[in-house]
């Protein structure tokens, strides 16, 4: 017999089926038990007799044989007139670590992801998952059919990207290399070998030393590279269109999983674009918050976002006009705005999601860069060399998927919306 699904029982009323899962609740009615199932797609009521009931464990993964039935009073009005039951996984322990039949785990979020396995059986902790999936799945469809090309790059590498310190070092062989920050040198170097629009959905490393709700050491990059492109106005045209793509996807994939976690999706409405100056006098003049030079930080993005939200209702905002400081060596200067560069990040209900710009195309402008930046071009000859046969107008863009994830979602810790995550004390499971 063929294995069904939770979500697909409502075809076979009155057949005889197959189903697997894992025993989700236990309720015991003298004779009779009402074991609710669990599958990767949903929960299902099991109506058990006594002589089927013994030996049944919470969690023991089973497969079960009945009929299906209709019972209004069933979740999904729907029920299986069970008539054989076999344990195909022990429960092979004296207490469970938490309950996890409750719509909330009743346990600390760092015991969770210490018994990650048994948290994620959580529809409710599972469910950003499915989310996440789908929007990389969204990410992916939405740019393809915007001709870009999928790149997988390095993530051991010979130097840095970002610059800085905050780099893992890798004991490669009889040398120091690192693990990458981003795969910004390869997806440029890609649009200059004729590519022209790439993407990337990778690992990125950044040896921070923050251990907050909204920092991991580990965490996966949706990234973008365009070539001929006229300014930075096209990529976060570019980026406003796949928002606006994402949403109606996922209400049309993840509808049980929004319902579940109590989530309405908006209509995404033109994002608004500020410079960073003016954004900082809002929130001095207006608010009696100062900013740090070159940025906002986290109170601030926090309450320049309420103020967007009430002034344009958007959950969005692009913040332009970085200064050349406050960004990396390729970043390219505003040549209208002395000391700015062409750059953006894209801030979604007060966190910093996405960070982007035109970069330098021009050989002898990124070389002199560099020197600027205190860096030895000799270094990146490997990156370099790319921009002395036409490299075009380029640049793009990075989201952090756990960080889109999360906003959507409106998670209070960017773990609820890390698979295993990687931050200052955490390297297991």
């Amino acid at each position: 017999m063929k294995r069904v699904y939770v979500k697909d029982v409502r075809e076979y009323l009155e057949k005889a089926i197959l189903l697997k899962g894992w025993i989700h609740k236990i309720y015991d009615v003298g004779q009779i038990s009402f074991i609710q199932l669990r599958d990767k797609t949903g929960i299902l009521q099991l109506v058990v007799e006594k002589n089927l009931r013994e030996g049944l464990r919470l969690e023991m993964a089973i497969e079960v044989e009945g009929c299906v039935e209709e019972n209004p009073k069933a979740a999904g009005g729907l029920e299986i007139k069970t008539t054989r039951i076999t344990v195909v996984g022990q429960g092979d322990y004296e207490v469970l670590p938490f309950a996890i039949n409750n719509g909330v785990i009743d346990a600390h979020l760092e015991t969770q992801l210490n018994e990650r396995t048994i948290s994620l059986r959580s529809p409710k902790v599972r469910a950003p998952f499915k989310v996440q999936e789908e929007i990389v799945e969204a990410f992916r469809t939405f740019l393809k059919s915007q001709h870009f090309s999928e790149i997988h790059t390095p993530k051991i590498i010979a130097s840095g990207t970002e610059g800085g310190s905050e780099m893992f070092t890798v004991n490669y062989f009889d040398r120091r290399a690192f693990l990458a920050q981003s795969p910004q040198f390869y997806k440029q170097m890609m649009v200059g070998a004729g590519f022209e629009r790439v993407f990337e959905i990778g690992h990125a490393y950044r040896a921070e030393l923050h251990n907050t709700w909204r920092h991991l050491n580990e965490y996966v990059s949706l990234d973008v590279e365009i070539g001929f492109i006229d300014d930075e106005g096209d990529l976060m045209d570019l980026e406003e269109a796949f928002l606006r793509s994402l949403f109606p996807h996922l209400k049309e994939t993840c509808g049980y999983e929004l319902q579940l976690l109590g989530i309405e999706l908006p209509e995404i409405k033109e994002i608004p674009r500020i410079p960073l100056e003016e954004a900082q006098r809002v929130l001095l003049e207006g608010y009696q918050k100062k900013s740090p030079q070159g940025n906002l930080d986290a109170e601030g993005e926090g309450i320049f976002s309420r103020y967007i939200k009430e002034k344009f209702d958007s959950d969005f905002v692009f913040l332009t006009k970085y200064p050349a400081s406050k960004r990396p060596v390729y970043t390219m200067p505003d040549d209208g705005l002395p000391g700015m560069t062409k750059s953006f990040d894209l801030i979604y209900k007060g966190l910093e999601i996405t960070t982007g710009g035109q970069r330098i195309h021009q050989y002898t402008r990124l070389r002199e860069n560099m020197l600027a930046f205190d860096l030895n071009p000799e270094d990146f000859d490997f990156y370099l060399n790319t921009f002395k046969y036409g490299m075009p107008p380029h640049g793009g863009f990075a989201i952090g998927l756990e960080r889109i994830t999360m906003k959507i979602l409106d998670l209070d810790n960017i773990r609820q919306a890390t698979l295993l995550p990687r931050d200052l004390k955490r390297i297991t499971p």
